[in-house]
């Protein structure tokens, strides 16, 4: 028995006979600290049990004090075994545990990295703390980079859109489209769906997400939104150059090129026109045009939709050239501002683009043949017709490009001095309305030509129309106009009436002659009236288009063109037309053809009687170009008019009253349907020109040049020039403005 154990049971004997002898809690108190040596020095439960229970036998001590303090004695030692128990079954149940994470991390990690999707899971503060490979893959930043702290090295920061983390921060749960750049440099965009999640050991607030590589839909989405702006600007236009003016802007902004040069070939015996659309610091077109001309010749022989880039194989590309049409003579050039290199996706945009544009110029080129061949077929059935003097005629369709319809007016010089005025509408528009138009007018013109009158004219259209498809319900108005004795004579037949507008004053509706359109119903006769055209005076015959507005009474625009035509006097005939075309218009456009007349009255005969002083001149120019455009003699006629006569009158003035005789310079002005004639009088004396007169001396022979008729008369007193002018008729196209 070794000492330590030996001591022990001495000590523990001796304070068991204390306690028996004398039991408190002070005996007791000494069992348990007994107790708690025994766990010190290693003496077992068993050993101090074995050695109570015999000292109880040697000695006869048996009582309940003994066994109370062998329990307290026991009750260290069964604090520290149950402890340990504990502790050993605690060890074991965290080591279960370890080994139930260990197997459940392997499995959650195992689980992750067989996402397709990428993976990650961010902090509070929006750092990206764990990723899987897929992540790395779509983006080239993988595991072994983590922790991502913002801004991100993926983020496109000029893109407009918000980083990754911020967006993760903004919203328990969230999908979005996200634009990133990959760590060699390719632009991608990523579908990012995110959830919020709170951490159980530490409840810090956590995001978890994935992101899916969406990059080719949302080029596919780009591509079909950039073909339908394009096609979109494009569609409105009519023809080709507004098809190019239009299209080349708006290509060159969908792909970023610096220009777009457009080559087209009208034929083989001319040389391509060049249509360019460049941004700001472009180079100039003539610097562009010597290097595309090569190019756009070898894309035009090529087959359509093929394109290739400048320079061919490389790996980065100044630009691309196309051909644009099937025909072969046209191509584009879009030049890049930096070379770049053109991936699979830019192909594809180019390629449509291209074809939207081609398809967009063929569809100008057959709007252009049809307004080509519409305008054939209108100027056959209207005529290509040579006006009277002082008439002017416009017709303005309500539907282009094709710009037909079934307005028409007609004007026919008869053999007796008078002219033959016609104007009407079918009914409805378009192609059927012209060819019910031409009959028409062919008709009408017929019996002018035999001697009708507005009244029999109409009546005798009845029956014509009658017979006609479609020509039911035409409206029309017929005129007899007589310039020598100033009178026009007319019949309506449900037509607008005429409007008359003095010098100076509005315009005044002519609303007499009037009965029910062509071919409705047998009135007893159709009825007519006269009227007396003041000297100087504006007539216009319409077509419904032109007062009709939706929206508007029509006794407004009756209004309205009166007012304009306030001011006629003072305009040409086709000035005339212009300004109450342009007054008139509405914001949208005419919603229906117009056809107009304007006829101008010849004015009362201009007298000025005036001093033979040079200071006058510039006076009597101003007032006879002011006649001379009221009496509707063309600007040039009219300048080389007043030229002539401001030279007659200067030899009047220079040349008439040497002796110091203050004299007068009459100049007398007069015109008639076919002809003008100025006069300048004066009552000084004749004086021959010299057989060298220098460097003066051209005012005869530039009288003679600039008139059709010179006469000079000098016997008796005083002498009178005589300039005369023929007016010339006015040959116009009847499908165009005159």
């Amino acid at each position: 028995m070794s000492t330590m154990l030996a001591a022990f049971r001495g000590d523990y004997a001796n304070a068991l006979r204390l306690h028996l002898d004398s039991p408190s809690q002070t005996t007791l108190a000494e069992g348990y600290e007994l107790g708690r040596r025994a766990l010190v020095e290693g003496v077992s439960i068993l050993d101090l049990t074995e050695h109570h229970f015999r000292l109880l036998d040697r000695e006869g001590l048996k009582s309940e004090a003994a066994l109370e303090f062998l329990l307290q004695t026991l009750a260290a030692l069964d604090v520290a075994t149950r402890g340990f128990l504990d502790s050993t079954r605690s060890y074991e149940q965290q080591r279960l545990r370890v080994e139930d994470l260990e197997g459940r991390d392997a499995f959650r990690t195992a689980l992750v990295e067989s996402l397709q999707d990428g993976f990650f899971v961010a902090d509070s503060h929006g750092a990206i703390t764990e990723v899987n490979s897929a992540f790395g893959a779509l983006t080239g930043y993988g595991p072994d980079g983590v922790p991502y702290p913002q801004p991100h090295p993926w983020s496109v920061h000029d893109s407009g859109y918000p980083d990754l983390g911020a967006t993760l921060t903004t919203s328990d749960t969230a999908r979005f489209m996200l634009p990133v750049r990959h760590r060699d440099g390719r632009r991608l965009w990523l579908a990012v769906s995110t959830s919020t999640l709170v951490r159980p050991e530490d409840h810090e607030q956590i995001y978890v997400g994935t992101i899916r590589d969406v990059t080719a839909e949302q080029d596919a989405q780009a591509r079909d939104q950039a073909v339908s702006q394009l096609a979109t600007a494009v569609g409105a236009a009519t023809s080709v150059i507004e098809v190019l003016a239009v299209g080349l802007e708006e290509l060159r902004r969908i792909t970023g090129a610096e220009a777009a040069v457009v080559s087209v070939w009208p034929n083989r015996h001319t040389g391509p026109e060049l249509y360019m659309s460049s941004g700001e610091g472009a180079p100039s077109r003539q610097v562009l045009d010597a290097q595309a001309r090569v190019l756009l010749d070898r894309a035009r022989v090529r087959p359509g939709r093929t394109m290739f880039a400048i320079p061919e194989g490389a790996a980065s590309s100044e630009g691309i050239v196309a051909p644009l049409a099937e025909t072969a003579d046209a191509a584009l050039w879009l030049r890049f501002a930096a070379p770049r290199a053109i991936t699979p996706g830019d192909w594809a945009l180019f390629s449509l683009l291209v074809g939207q544009v081609s398809l967009a110029v063929q569809r100008a080129r057959n709007f252009d043949q049809a307004r080509s061949t519409s305008l054939t077929l209108q100027r056959a059935m209207l005529g290509p017709i040579e006006l009277p003097p002082r008439f002017s005629v416009h017709y303005e369709p309500a539907l282009p490009p094709l710009e037909i319809g079934g307005d028409w007016y007609d004007l026919v010089p008869l053999r007796d001095g008078t002219i033959g005025i016609v104007v009407g509408d079918c009914v409805g528009r378009g192609l059927s309305a012209a060819v019910v138009m031409g009959q028409l007018r062919t008709a009408a013109r017929a019996l002018l030509l035999r001697g009708a009158g507005p009244a029999q004219l109409l009546a005798e259209l009845d029956t014509v129309a009658a017979r006609i498809p479609g020509a039911m319900c035409t409206t029309a108005c017929a005129a007899i106009l007589d310039p020598v004795r100033g009178v026009v004579r007319y019949s309506s037949a449900g037509h607008m009436p005429l409007v008359l507008a003095a010098p100076g004053s509005k315009g005044r509706l002519l609303e007499g002659g009037r009965s029910v359109p062509l071919a409705t119903f047998d009135p007893p006769r159709r009825p007519e009236a006269t009227t007396e055209l003041g000297p100087g005076s504006t007539l216009v015959l319409f077509t419904d288009g032109l007062v009709e507005e939706r929206g508007t009474g029509i006794d407004d625009r009756f209004d309205l063109l009166a007012d304009e035509l306030s001011g006629a006097a003072t305009l040409l005939p086709r000035e005339v037309a212009d300004a109450v075309l342009s007054r008139l218009r509405p914001a949208v456009g005419y919603d229906d053809d117009v056809a107009m007349v304007v006829y101008r009255q010849p004015p009362r005969a201009l007298h000025l009687d005036l001093p033979a002083e040079a200071n006058r001149l510039s006076a009597i120019r101003r007032s006879l170009a002011a006649w001379l455009t009221g009496a509707a003699v063309p600007h040039e006629l009219a300048l080389d008019l007043v030229a002539a006569a401001n030279e007659a009158c200067s030899n009047s003035i220079e040349h008439a009253y040497l002796d110091g005789a203050l004299g007068r310079v009459l100049i007398v002005a007069d015109c008639t349907m076919a002809q003008v004639t100025v006069e300048v009088t004066d009552a000084g004396i004749w004086r021959p020109q010299p057989e060298d007169p220098g460097h003066r001396g051209r005012g005869i022979a530039m009288m003679r040049a600039l008139t059709d008729e010179l006469i000079i008369d000098n016997a008796g007193i005083g002498t009178r020039v005589r300039l005369i002018a023929k007016l010339p008729a006015v040959a116009v196209t009847a499908a165009g403005r005159v």
